[in-house]
């Protein structure tokens, strides 16, 4: 085989060839010279054992016979072994290791390698170490792993410009001429840099967040936004207008200056970024740390920062809300979030996976709780049962627990318009299916299967029992539709029918869907103040299309609207079910 890789052109091909040509064209010469004795031995033996012939006379006799020998073994091995390739072609040899490709082809497979591998890469030679120098590797990865932006300049946040974001939100004191000399240089940015030192290390922090802030939780997003990593606070909007665009405020960036260094910055307060620190310890959560809390005061004490709060928080002045309980509530949220001075611990959250089955897309929604204003919830889907989580909350009910409860099985079909009105006739039909409910849960008809440990936990602390089985319910008295529904998933969605709150039901917000697809018997969680004496109230969950839908709290004759939070979240979704539900419980563990 040496013999054939050498006529073929792997390794030393090019002198056994000109031997070869020689050898043919100088027939009768002493062209067997050129070859060494040990290589002509070699050729010889080869060719005896395989003829089964005795010693020939002399080499040169012997040369183009085995030259021809040797040409036919190296065609049967090019069939073989295809990376050999033709033995009479005349073109340039094929490369046989990576070293022996072009430099922009090494580029190209470098730069679709993960960034992590590329270091190790480096020790293999000196070739590989330069090669990994360049620029466009790096900055392909940096994209490819984390979403950065090339040029901030650019980029377009919300319909907002990058400069207007930065002079307005991220340091409000600049003046929007300075805004080029305040970022980085981005023309000879160091990517390389840039992903060792502040992408890769930090990358544990990207993703969703809940704030530990008692009660009150929140919705932290950390991603890469341009050459910074940037903590955003998602805040609903501005009571009860449920439908429009989250709010974001910025807590914390994290960046890198001419020292190659990444530097953690405090953004709170009203006196731009001042510095900050970010602790790692265990896994899924970290902590937030102000070192210069003066920053966060304002000169007019705290009776100017509780103005200043309240114009962002609730669009209004405390002089505009005029029901009494409310503005005590509103004071109160000021008082004890105002305490952490931005010095917090997030717990890493997930956005629930999506399944052909479920009802609609699972996510995060907007919803109206009354005095407390607007709260995110994340709606999941579980077999025949659809879940909405707090992760933001009030002194009732605090971020983490299981708002709604919602059978899937029991659609509820309505009257006609002008019964619609009728609270009496929505008591009817949510009363009994919610008898039927507890009925079945007495007689042990979904014994096979438990209930969720988080829906376990609240029930528990409610002291009362699971609002519905597992098991197909019967029709009983026109509570549910004839479309009653038994097994794992929600029935296909109907067409829409003309929907109208009844009258004595209150809602925050007067604008909403006139028309509905389907209505689903569910429960409700409320409690008194400091989350005490929880109970579970029957209600009617209203799908209204893809991104909206209500519930309306039967007990309390109060009706909330929700609406989906459309907002790009990367980094957030979560790598299984079993991963989901065990964040849940985690979850509902925090405020219990």
């Amino acid at each position: 085989m040496a013999v054939c890789a050498r006529l073929c052109g792997v390794g030393q091909s090019r002198r056994c060839r000109r031997r070869q040509r020689q050898n043919q064209q100088d027939q009768g010469s002493d062209s067997d010279m050129d070859m060494d004795e040990e290589e002509e031995e070699r050729i010889v033996g080869q060719t005896q054992a395989e003829t089964g012939s005795g010693p020939r006379p002399s080499s040169a006799a012997a040369g183009p016979s085995v030259a021809h020998d040797a040409a036919t073994e190296c065609n049967r091995a090019s069939v073989n072994r295809l990376e050999i390739g033709n033995c009479g072609g005349t073109g340039p040899p094929k490369p046989q290791s990576l070293l022996d490709l072009p430099p922009e082809i090494l580029v190209e497979i470098f730069s679709t390698l993960p960034g992590t591998a590329l270091p190790n890469l480096a020790l293999v030679c000196k070739k590989f170490r330069q090669i990994l120098n360049t620029e466009t590797i790096w900055r392909r990865r940096c994209t490819d792993e984390f979403g950065m932006r090339e040029d901030l300049r650019k980029m377009e946040v919300a319909g907002v410009s990058s400069k207007e974001l930065y002079v307005k939100r991220v340091n409000p004191r600049v003046k929007s001429g300075r805004f080029v000399k305040l970022l980085p240089d981005y023309e000879h940015m160091d990517y390389r840099a840039l992903y060792m030192h502040l992408l890769h290390p930090y990358r544990h922090i990207l993703g969703l967040w809940q704030p530990d802030i008692g009660p009150y939780g929140g919705l932290l997003n950390v991603v890469v936004d341009g050459l910074f990593i940037i903590g955003w606070m998602y805040l609903p909007p501005h009571d009860p207008r449920v439908e429009d665009p989250m709010r974001r405020r910025p807590l914390f960036r994290i960046h890198m200056w001419e020292n190659k260094k990444a530097s953690v910055e405090c953004m709170y307060g009203h006196k731009g970024p001042h510095k900050g620190d970010i602790q790692t310890g265990k896994k899924d959560e970290f902590s937030t740390k102000c070192n210069q809390t003066d920053h966060h005061r304002m000169p007019g004490g705290r009776q100017e920062e509780f103005r200043t709060w309240l114009e962002e928080e609730w669009g209004r002045t405390l002089e505009d809300i005029f029901h009494e309980h409310m503005q005590e509530l509103i004071l109160m949220k000021f008082i004890y979030t105002s305490q952490y001075d931005n010095c917090l611990t997030y717990r890493r959250i997930f956005l629930p996976p999506r399944l052909p089955s479920d009802l609609l897309a699972p996510g995060l929604f907007k919803g109206t709780y009354g005095s407390h204003g607007l709260e995110i919830v994340m709606l999941s889907f579980h077999g025949p049962w659809a879940r909405a989580t707090k992760l933001t909350g009030d002194p009732n009910v605090p971020a983490g627990q299981l708002t709604l409860n919602v059978d899937l099985r029991k659609s509820v079909r309505l009257p006609d318009l002008e019964q619609q009105r009728s609270v009496e006739e929505l008591s009817r039909l949510v009363l009994g299916a919610h008898e039927e409910a507890q009925r079945e849960s007495q007689q042990g008809a979904a014994a096979d299967v438990e209930p969720s440990a988080t829906q376990e936990a609240v029930e528990g602390a409610a002291g009362g029992s699971s609002p519905g089985s597992r098991s197909g319910p019967g029709p009983e008295d026109g509570a549910c539709s004839e479309g009653s529904h038994s097994g794992s998933g929600a029935p296909p969605a109907l067409e829409p029918q003309p929907f109208v709150l009844p009258l004595g039901v209150i809602a925050r917000n007067e604008v909403y869907p006139r028309t509905c697809r389907m209505c689903f018997y569910g429960t409700g969680l409320i409690a008194g103040h400091g989350f005490t004496s929880p109970e579970r109230t029957p209600g009617l969950f209203i799908l209204f299309d893809q991104d909206r839908f209500g519930f309306i709290w039967l007990e309390l004759k109060s009706f909330s609207l929700y609406s989906r939070l459309t907002d790009q979240l990367p980094h957030a979704h979560a790598p299984s079910m079993e991963r989901f539900e065990a964040m849940l419980r985690n979850m509902q563990s925090w405020t219990s």
